[in-house]
């Protein structure tokens, strides 16, 4: 058998490095497309040229947990800061099935007709089993969708607070600096998610049905003294006479509470957003709330109010993630629980034990 020649088997080990070397050059092509790609610099300026598709990647960035993605998410949200807050934030929350995102189409596709920049942030509702979301606010309102100066996220709620996704607010910021003049934030509606809401928005739009039972879910004291304004929604056909019956409901009910300190009176108002009726009329509402709240300077007060609960929430979410991750509270933990189930300590003292240990580390 002739065996191959030194030049031969030569260029046989040159040939292989060579491929080597094409396949590393295009994997580090690859390597520095995505970079280029996830650059907050870029992404942050396109974002103040009020581009959606960066907008979509900050806030993917920011409802992220990665590590890297966390600190470009700071750097964009820090970079945004002084182009946000010429919003007006208006939460909208109701029970399913009330016609939420019919109701936001309608008002999101007015508002648009007046030359506004709706930004919609609809938080989805996770399986507290599986961790995934239907996502479908983007299906149900498929003409706003469509609309070049309309952004919908839906995101999912996950195990935040009442399924109010845990980065919503740092979201309303971004959409701000983009160019949006609304903010529309609707929750998922089963529960503490209006507290949360209540406490990143300028103006609570309460929905409610008449002639279903809601009636008396709706006359509570906690969601009645939050609403700025309560829409019976489906108002229309045979419904009519059920929903005036429950706007008289809902305004003698309001007159029990005190008055609110931005010194506005709740309005009770009728909508059939299925048929565009009592959208313009909701929207005149809005803005003499605003109107009234920023001669008044509640509408400011609001806002830092608001500023200061975040910044104390932020900080007692990352204290209690930094105690948690630490590997030897981890430890000291496994070791208390199980001197509580032996009798031998109570958990407060135990608690007591893990606090002090964790501030000498």
């Amino acid at each position: 058998m002739k065996k191959p020649s030194h030049k031969s088997a030569l260029s046989q080990s040159n040939s292989i490095p060579a491929s080597a070397n094409v396949s590393s050059t295009s994997a580090e092509r690859i390597k520095s497309l995505r970079k280029k790609k996830q650059d907050h610099t870029a992404i942050l300026n396109n974002l103040l040229q009020g581009n959606q598709t960066a907008l979509g990647k900050a806030i993917t960035l920011v409802e992220s947990n990665n590590t890297q993605h966390q600190q470009q998410a700071s750097a964009i949200i820090e970079g945004a800061i002084a182009s946000s807050g010429k919003s007006i934030r208006i939460g909208i929350t109701g029970v399913p099935g009330v016609g939420k995102s019919t109701f936001i189409e309608a008002f999101g596709t007015y508002l648009l007709g007046l030359g506004k920049k709706v930004a919609v942030l609809a938080v989805d509702p996770s399986s507290s089993i599986s961790k995934g979301s239907i996502l479908g606010d983007k299906t149900r309102m498929e003409n706003l969708v469509k609309e070049e100066m309309a952004f919908i996220r839906p995101s999912p709620s996950g195990d935040s607070l009442g399924g109010v996704a845990r980065k919503t607010r740092e979201s309303i910021m971004l959409c701000e600096a983009a160019g949006f003049d609304v903010i529309l934030i609707e929750t998922v509606g089963v529960g503490q998610s209006e507290t949360t809401v209540h406490s990143m928005c300028d103006f609570f739009l309460l929905l409610k049905l008449a002639g279903a039972g809601d009636e008396l879910q709706g006359i509570k004291r906690g969601i009645m003294e939050m609403a700025d304004a309560i829409v019976i929604n489906k108002a229309d056909g045979e419904n009519m006479k059920a929903a005036n019956t429950a706007k008289l409901d809902f305004k003698r009910a309001l007159h029990l509470y005190p008055a609110k300190e931005s010194g506005w009176t709740p309005q009770v108002l009728l909508s059939s957003a299925l048929y565009n009726e009592g959208i313009l009329e909701i929207w005149d509402l809005i803005v003499s709330f605003e109107k009234k709240t920023k001669e008044n300077g509640y509408f400011k007060e609001n806002r830092k109010q608001q500023s200061k609960f975040w910044l104390l929430q932020s900080i007692n979410e990352q204290l209690k993630q930094s105690f948690y991750q630490n590997p030897e509270i981890k430890t000291a933990l496994e070791e208390q629980l199980q001197a509580i189930f032996d009798k031998k300590t109570s958990p407060f003292i135990a608690a007591q034990y893990l606090l002090e240990k964790y501030a000498k580390l």
